[in-house]
This record gives C-alpha cells, structure tokens and sequence, in this order.
C-alpha cells in the first residue's frame, strides 16, 4: 500500500508497504520532514522529470556496511599507501553534491533523481549541521566524494562520485575509518551494489537496521 502525504509531518508504518520499499507519495523536503523520515529509515527516491512529488521508501531489507566490517582490497591498500590523494570532510560539501548529480551525465539520464530540489534540499541539511561529505582531492582538484545525512552514530549514505579511477572507494573508506575512530556504528547505503558489496556491504533486518539508528547496538 502506497499513502498520500499531505502536510502534516507523519509517515506511515514502513510494514504497510511495497514489496520494493515504496511506502508514500507527496509531502514536501523540508529539513523537519527529512528528519523525521531518516530517523526511520525512510529515504526520498524519485525521478525529478517523471514525478511531481517526492516518492519515500523504506525497505524492510536494509544493505549497509558496519565500519569496523570495511574491506580494503590489497590494490586499494596500495593506492592510499601512495599518498597521492587526500582526503577531507566537510570541506565541499556543496561541490561534492553537485558533482554527485552532473558527473557524467547522470543529470541527463531518464530516471535522473538528484536534481536542483534534492540538492536545495539537502544543503539545507549541511547548513543545520544534518549532512556531512567526504572530499577526494588531488592537489586542489577535487576528483571523488560522498555525501550523506548523520543520525546518531549512523551515516546515512546518499550519492558518491569518481573523477578518477577508484575515487569514490577512497571516500567510502576515509568515512568507514573515521567512523572507526569516532565509534560510530553502520552506514547505510539504500541499495546494493556490486562495487559496495566489494567493500564488506551486506544485509540487515529492518529491525536490526533500526537498533542501530536508536542506539539500542
């Protein structure tokens, strides 16, 4: 089942949904909004061309990557040993989201999903100390990143980039080592890839997945 929003600030339970995760339509990408939903596990996901409201989803199988679980292969190992990058947080945050929505050419694609309102929107969420990105630099050209939204002691992973081969591993793993240091807890990454599953991302309960967003892991 599929709800419609309206303004009011509420979502419905996450049980009551698609099979795909889909669990509402409509409402708005306001920072008190977007709070609420990343709080439980609800995430915005649409095509900006083919939709005229935000659609929301929240699968009951979660894919994340618990930072003490990051696989580091044995050539990334090698590229970091290197030092021919350099890594930053909240350095470009806005930077790493544009690139995260033109670079190659993903604003032109037919299912295209970060457009000008989810890139408003969530800058709006860095300016309030909600979101955070992590920059790949080489020398001053900025060439990888991710962003994502903090909640507690979880990364909620949103979009990653890679001007360079390998760029947006280096993110992931400065992010997962951080995390390591900071004792933060799992980074969610919406879906599953084979370049995420690569680097330790594997399947979690939706129950699970939110004992860790309330602290109770």
């Amino acid at each position: 089942m599929v709800f419609q929003l309206d303004e009011r600030l509420i979502f419905p339970d996450p049980y009551l949904g698609e099979p795909d995760g889909l669990i509402a339509v409509g409402g708005d990408l306001s920072v008190n909004r977007l709070l609420l939903a990343y709080q439980h596990g609800i995430f915005p996901w649409y095509s900006f061309r083919g939709n005229d409201e935000p659609l929301w989803f929240c699968p009951l199988e979660r894919f994340v990557i618990f930072p003490d679980e990051i696989h580091i292969s044995h050539s990334m190992r090698t590229l970091l040993k290197k030092d021919r990058y350099q890594m930053t947080i909240n350095k470009a945050f806005k930077d790493v989201i544009h690139q995260c929505g033109v670079v190659n050419g993903r604003i032109n694609e037919q299912g295209a999903w970060l457009g000008e309102h989810i890139e408003e929107a969530y800058n709006q969420l860095y300016d309030r100390q909600y979101a955070a990105s992590v920059e790949v630099w080489e020398d001053d050209r900025l060439v990888g990143g991710l962003y994502g939204v903090t909640i507690g002691k979880c990364f909620m992973g949103e979009s990653m980039f890679s001007l360079v081969p390998n760029g947006s591993k280096l993110a992931l793993i400065f992010l997962a080592k951080l995390m390591q240091h900071l004792g933060g807890k799992m980074i969610d990454c919406q879906f599953e890839t084979p370049h995420l599953r690569s680097m330790g991302g594997r399947y979690i309960s939706y129950e699970e997945y939110m004992a860790y967003l309330q602290g109770d892991k």
